[in-house]
């Protein structure tokens, strides 16, 4: 007879390799973890040599972070969150900091790539000497599918095999070489001769591509004509400036563009630190400090305005809705939420068409400058965004009043108060109790509502000697996506970087203020 002792269950033991006790579940699990933690690292290390260090650093980061969860017990908690946290990290915490730093960076057209980049693709910039010799040029294509050309100084008849960024090859040395009774080679070991019917496109395909080295190179100009080059400019690290060869002008490096004492510029840039520089411009330079307070007040405007019409819209159907008296009424709220079921990008779109001079039903009738006008312009935008936003409103406020014991109501009429107090002292408070967070909310949504904005628009009318694309109707989340991305004349990262930054302070400060708000009414609540 089996005898257990204390602290024995008399169930079997967990083997130490896996908590099921299974050597193949323990095989799937590492193979998984390997999976996972592999792609993670190869991804990290092709970011990495790409010139991405810091997206880099954050694959490897959460690749050592899965390491660890799945192999150490104490973190076994983890192990069902770890995937989310590394989305986290991937798409919300690095953006984050990577917004912030660019915020304090010049980063901006001109001044996008990485100096290294920056220095070989300025000292890839070739001249043509004074009495460069002049060659005639047959276009080759390589094995690998790389281009070459096969040389002919005209005046002596040299020949020379110039393949990109290597020596040039004497003929006599070219394996395989034979050549027609024309002198011009028709076929050689590695290479095979494009016809001439192909050097147009061959010419637009290598232009800027230097067939030789830098002492000894050529460049095609012509469909019968290579020139010969030669490095234009050349890097000095200790004075960290660009020096031209051809008449000895020093470009020094001010921040990040390599620039003459004459204000003649060197491209592409890098971006470098610049401190507080993009948020004092925000304040003081005056092309872009004047369109920004109009933007900003406007912002406020339209999201608080959004807000008040469609809460009113929206209280006043679900007062008359909630009425035992009002005949079909699940069929009236069904169609009084159909506008919020219909896809914004098609509401909008409807919209514009209907407001249009030309061909809009209202349009036609009555346009006060529905897309030109400033003013006009921000009605129509609030007319839109009211049909857009009043059944959310309409749903909550009638769930909210459904919630509300009529008994109240009761005990307020026994004491003689009328439709008018009741709604102002039980039906007003009790509401903003249950969707007061609700309203906020509201509020920071069509504080960042890029979509209507756009979609109308496009942040339309434009204001006149804006240094920034702007217009009347943007708001800062449309601004800063046309600064970043739509900017005809050229894109500034840093500076929208900066807005986007007072802009989740702000939006953290109403999320404050949702808090506090919150107590307040829960407080005004108890007293009704």
């Amino acid at each position: 007879m089996a005898v257990t002792t204390a602290g024995d269950t008399g169930k079997p033991k967990r083997s130490g390799f896996s908590q099921d006790g299974s050597v193949l579940g323990l095989i799937v699990k590492i193979v998984a973890l390997a999976v996972v933690v592999g792609f993670l690292t190869y991804t990290g290390w092709q970011l990495l040599n790409d010139g991405s260090p810091a997206f880099a650093a954050a694959f490897f980061i959460c690749a050592l972070m899965m390491t660890l969860v799945y192999i150490r017990k104490t973190t076994i908690p983890l192990r069902w969150i770890a995937p989310g946290l590394i989305f986290l990290i991937l798409f919300q915490l690095y953006p984050i900091v990577f917004t912030v730093f660019t915020a304090f960076t010049n980063y901006s057209t001109g001044n996008n790539v990485e100096k290294p980049i920056a220095i070989d693709a300025i000292e890839a910039l070739t001249y043509v000497p004074e009495g460069a010799l002049t060659w005639n040029w047959i276009p080759l294509q390589a094995e690998d599918g790389s281009s070459a050309i096969w040389i002919t100084e005209p005046a002596s008849g040299q020949s020379y095999l110039a393949p990109p960024d290597s020596d040039w090859i004497p003929a006599s040395e070219v394996d395989g070489l034979e050549v027609g009774a024309d002198g011009v080679p028709t076929s050689m070991d590695g290479y095979t001769v494009l016809p001439n019917n192909q050097r147009f496109l061959f010419v637009s395909s290598t232009q800027g591509v230097t067939f030789g080295t830098e002492d000894q190179g050529v460049q095609v100009t012509s469909t019968s004509e290579a020139k010969e080059v030669k490095q234009q400019y050349v890097y000095d690290e200790a004075a960290d400036a660009m020096v031209s060869q051809v008449d000895g002008t020093v470009y020094t490096n001010q921040e990040g563009i390599f620039t003459a004492e004459d204000g003649r510029t060197l491209a592409p840039g890098f971006p470098v630190s610049v401190g507080f520089e993009n948020f004092t411009k925000i304040f003081t330079d005056p092309a872009i400090r004047g369109p920004f307070m109009i933007i900003f007040v406007w912002t406020f405007i339209w999201a608080f305005m959004s807000v008040l019409e469609t809460f009113i819209l929206g209280l006043l159907l679900a007062l008359n809705m909630n009425s035992p008296n009002i005949p079909m009424q699940r069929l009236l709220r069904v169609l009084l939420i159909i506008p919020y079921a219909i896809p914004p990008f098609i509401t909008v779109k409807v919209w514009v068409g209907l407001l249009n001079p030309v061909l809009g039903i209202i349009g036609t009738k009555w346009d006060p400058g529905w897309f030109t006008d400033p003013f006009w312009a921000k009605i129509g935008i609030l007319i839109v965004n009211l049909w857009l936003g009043f059944p959310y409103m309409f749903l909550i406020i009638t769930g909210a009043l459904q919630s509300i014991p009529s008994d109240i109501y009761e005990a307020a009429r026994v004491d003689g108060a009328g439709p008018l107090y009741q709604f102002r002292r039980l039906t007003l408070p009790l509401l903003l109790v249950s969707i007061g967070p609700l309203l906020i909310g509201s509020f920071a949504f069509n504080f960042n509502n890029f979509a209507i904005i756009d979609l109308y628009n496009q942040g339309g009318p434009p204001i006149p000697g804006a240094g920034t694309p702007a217009g009347y109707t943007d708001i800062l989340i449309s601004y800063t996506y046309r600064m970043a991305f739509g900017g005809a004349r050229g894109n500034d990262y840093g500076l929208a970087a900066a807005i986007s930054i007072i802009i989740f302070i702000i939006v953290g400060l109403v999320t404050i203020f949702n808090f506090r708000y919150t107590g307040q009414l829960e407080e005004i609540s108890e007293n009704v």
